[in-house]
């Protein structure tokens, strides 16, 4: 077995308040002869003391430029734009496989340092499916992000909270009305799609679920019938839109769209009406103001693209469970194996595309 270096970096986004393994898992890589470093972080949900109680090795905020060449750089969102040059393994959510807004960038940066990417959103087994993700809680928020908003009781600037706070509002929400709307979830038998439906039972509203062959059945007016959408659906090639600019000015009873997989800059996205995140401090923005023609009530989106860290104990918690177990295949004799291959694949795919003319 190889010795391997995990370097878990502080995140550069002021929001983000996750980390891909927490304190209690640690001992897992260190009980199988990893090295692990942990950066200090002013916002991440759990104290620095607590990952050097566990035995990790504690560095400043922002290190992880000057660390080991062979360490594995650990996140969860996108890097600070220095240095220019990654020479590092990296392992986050780069979202940069698809021709998303700085893909071009991010990967060019790669090249230029001849370091690679092992995109979380990639690691996936023999039958494609991903293998760890924060979609449950992703689901969950973004779902009850819509109820509360259509309740009235959405307040912004978003803060973090804990589950149980997050029930007692959409238990709330219900008792103030919103178990008279109706709810659509999208990619509804998914990891988002679980959370999303569990959290709109929560709040007791009525909800229809789509999977696969009712998203290739595509029923326009069924959609345009539901107050809230809750898109969990993710697609790695073009597929019919749910919503265009051409049903906005429809009779419509739908109002609210919580983009889940927020790919709001790519070639997939099943929003297109929307092509731009919204933030902690914004969370809604208005789409379109409604017409008087046909009685149709203004359309909102929430496309908050961290919404796991409004949770993120129990997102971290969750997903840490999950890459731990993971990380340890980095370790083989013949290099790393399993999804890690898999991951290494889909990037090396991408730099050909870069290079192609």
């Amino acid at each position: 077995m190889q010795p391997v270096h995990v370097w878990i970096r502080s995140e550069s986004r002021g929001t983000e308040r996750r980390a891909p393994v927490v304190p209690g898992d640690v001992p897992v890589l260190l009980d199988a002869g990893f090295e692990v470093t942990v950066e200090e972080s002013p916002q991440r949900i759990f104290a620095i003391e607590e990952y050097a109680a566990a035995g990790a090795s504690v560095v400043a905020e922002g290190t992880w430029p000057d660390a080991p060449r062979d360490a594995y750089v650990l996140g969860i969102k996108e890097l600070s734009d220095e240095p220019a040059s990654l020479f590092h393994r990296h392992i986050y959510f780069a979202h940069a496989f698809k021709g998303q807004e700085d893909a071009r960038r991010t990967l060019e940066r790669f090249r230029c340092g001849g370091g690679r990417l092992l995109d979380i959103e990639y690691l996936i087994d023999h039958g494609g499916r991903r293998v760890v993700a924060f979609g449950y809680w992703a689901g969950y928020v973004g779902a009850a992000l819509g109820v509360l908003h259509l309740a009235g009781r959405l307040a912004a600037p978003l803060a973090p909270m804990a589950k149980h706070e997050l029930d007692a509002e959409l238990e709330g929400a219900g008792k103030a009305g919103a178990d008279q709307l109706l709810a659509l979830v999208t990619g509804a038998l998914g990891r988002s799609g679980r959370g999303a439906r569990q959290a709109l039972m929560n709040a007791g509203v009525p909800t229809t679920r789509w999977d696969r062959q009712e998203t290739r059945d595509l029923h326009k007016q069924a959609l345009l019938g539901h107050d809230l959408l809750v898109n969990c659906v993710v697609t790695h090639t073009p597929t019919t839109p749910f919503v265009e600019q051409a049903d906005l000015d429809q009779e419509r009873r739908l109002r609210v769209l919580a983009d889940v997989t927020c790919d709001v800059t790519g070639p997939t996205n099943m929003l297109p009406v929307n092509t731009e995140i919204t933030t902690w401090l914004e969370p809604v923005r208005r789409l379109h103001g409604g017409t008087s023609e046909h009685a149709t009530a203004p359309l909102e989106v929430i496309a908050i693209d961290n919404l796991p860290s409004l949770l993120p104990r129990e997102a971290s918690e969750g997903f840490s469970a999950d890459l731990t177990p993971l990380l340890l295949g980095l370790a083989g004799d013949d290099g790393p194996s399993g999804p890690w291959r898999a991951a290494g694949r889909a990037f090396d795919h991408a730099m050909d595309e870069l290079e192609s003319p």
